[in-house]
Order: C-alpha cells, then structure tokens, then sequence
C-alpha cells in the first residue's frame, strides 16, 4: 500500500497544484478582466469547456494506455458531418446519429489495428489517418467546407440549449460522460488493463492481456467519446465544419490531458486530471478572448503552456529504456 501511495503522489499533487492555478486565474481575472465573474460569461466559460473536456476524456483512454490520436478532431468531424447529411436527407435523428458514431468507432478501431498489428508509429498513422478520412468525406459526400443542419431538428438542438435558468446541457453531458469514463477505467477489468497496457506493454503481454485488441479498443473508445463532443458541437451551432481539423483544438486536447496529469508515458492518469486541466485551459482561453488576444498571440501562449506540461511530465515521470520505446 505504500509503494501505490508513493507511485501516485506525483500525479496528485499535479492535479491539485493545477487545480490551485485555476483558482489563482480566476481570482486574477475577475479582479482585472471587466465581465469575466458575470453569469453570461460563465455560462459562455461552461459552453465553451464541456466540448474541450469531452474531448479531453477520450484522449486520456489513449495516453492513459500509452498512446496518442490526432485524428480524433477529423474524426469527429467527419462522422457528424455524415451524420448531418444523413439527418438532412429524411433519416431520423438517432439513425443518423448511431450511423455517425458506428463510422467514428470505425476509424478508432481501424487506427488501433494499423498502430498495434501493422506496427505502424502511432503520430504518423493517425495523423495520415486524419488527412485521409477528411479527404475521402470531402470527396464522396461534402461539396463545401461547411455542411448546415436544415430546419425541423429542434429537438435535437437542444442539445446545444440551456435549462435551469441559462446552465448549458452541454455541461451535464460533459458531467455524465466523465462520471461514465471514471467507471470505465476504475470499475471495469478492460479499464485496469488499459493502465497495465500503458505502464508496461511488454510486461502486459507476457502475462497474457491481449494488448493488439486492447490498443483497438482504446483508440475507439477515443474516437467514440470524441464523437459526443462533436454531436454536442453540431447541436449548439447547426452545423459542422471541417476547416475544425485544421484548427488548434487537438493541441488544446493534449495540453488538457498532459497538463492535468495524465503522462504521455502511460499508465497515469484519471477524469480528475482531465476535469483539472480543463478548467485551467478554459479559463485561461476565455481570459484571452475577453482581452480581445488576436489569434497569433493566443497561439504563443497556448504553444508556451503546452511545452511547460510537456516539461512537468517528463520531471515527475522520466522517461527511462522502458518508456522511450513508446511510438516506436
């Protein structure tokens, strides 16, 4: 029991120390950043970090297990856009929807089958993966960039709507979808594989877990829960648009998930880490955009932040003959 306690302090006390940032910045803003502490601008905050911490949870599985995907911002991009196409054409919503979500466990699962039988590197492969995905759907079935949701979907859009006097659903999917992640990986046997997976694959697969179909089901848990994030998108703005691939926001899910505490080394990591993260990388964009950041600038702090994450990770876990083998 020491040792676990002793194994897991680093990630605590990165989590808690995150966590105390956050109060730090929201304390420094409200005092200096005019309408920061309204209830507009919180709800806004709320808006805004539910879809970024979505995101983030379905990272954590793939770096909890040792791995990285940046095609799970063109993944869901792509199957929510089928989805929208499909829901525009007569299909009903939860057809087109369950279509959207089959198509995004399909790239996950075949990202997952290229990285741990093919043996292929997993940055290239799922960065190949995102180009091919969003080329193949512009190509079969997107004329434009921008793919709109027509009229007569209002039930689905409120979704993307508030209740309880402005509080966004989009939060309480957020909620549920952390609650059920954190069962996942705490709860279920594939969940302690995962983090067996990502802590030591050779020692994993010696004692006899299937690591191959395991690294499938981490990538499309990945692309899966990306999926909600992209649905929940979808529903606060009646459309998707691909250019999103193109964007930052996959460097955003990363500095999430590294900043919280989930190591790029594998093996370490929860939804508080991913929760914690978050709330300090909403926050901190939500400040930048309240001081009118232009782009270019907002991009050096966040590439500044991200390297600092990168560093706090590699100080409290180094990576030793074991872990460097990681991508490999």
């Amino acid at each position: 029991m020491t040792g676990s306690s002793g194994a897991r302090g680093p990630k605590l006390t990165q989590t808690t120390a995150v966590l105390a940032m956050c109060a730090v910045l929201i304390v420094v803003f409200s005092i200096f950043l005019k309408g920061f502490l309204t209830l507009g601008n919180l709800f806004a905050l709320a808006r805004n970090i539910s879809i970024l911490g979505i995101l983030a949870l379905g990272m954590a599985v793939v770096v909890i297990g040792r791995g990285l995907d940046l095609s799970q911002v063109a993944s869901f991009a792509a199957s929510t856009a089928i989805a929208i196409i499909l829901m525009n054409s007569g299909y009903t919503t939860p057809v087109a929807l369950l279509v959207g979500f089959v198509m995004a466990i399909a790239i996950g699962t075949l990202n997952g089958f290229l990285i741990s039988v093919i043996e292929m590197p997993p940055l290239l492969t799922t960065l190949a993966s995102s180009l091919a995905v969003l080329g193949i759907v512009r190509t079969t079935s997107v004329q434009h960039y921008v793919v709109y949701l027509s009229k007569g979907h209002d039930e689905f859009l409120r979704l993307g709507g508030n209740i309880w006097g402005g509080v966004p659903i989009s939060i309480l999917i957020f909620a549920a979808t952390a609650v059920v992640v954190h069962l996942f990986l705490s709860r279920t046997v594939i969940g302690r594989f995962v983090y067996a997976h990502g802590d030591n694959p050779d020692a994993a697969r010696q004692t006899g877990l299937p690591t191959r179909p395991l690294t499938m089901i981490e990538y499309a848990l990945c692309a899966a829960i990306g999926y909600v994030g992209g649905v929940v998108m979808v529903a606060q703005t009646a459309l998707m648009h691909l250019q999103v691939a193109e964007s930052t926001i996959i460097f955003d899910v990363i500095m999430v998930v590294v900043l919280g505490g989930v190591s790029l080394v594998g093996g370490r990591g929860n939804v508080m880490s991913v929760i914690a993260g978050t709330l300090l990388i909403g926050v901190l964009l939500n400040g930048m955009t309240i001081m009118d950041m232009d782009v270019q600038t907002q991009n050096i702090v966040k590439g500044v932040v991200l390297l600092i994450a990168i560093l706090l990770d590699s100080r409290l876990h180094p990576r030793d003959e074991e872990t460097s083998k990681q991508g490999d």
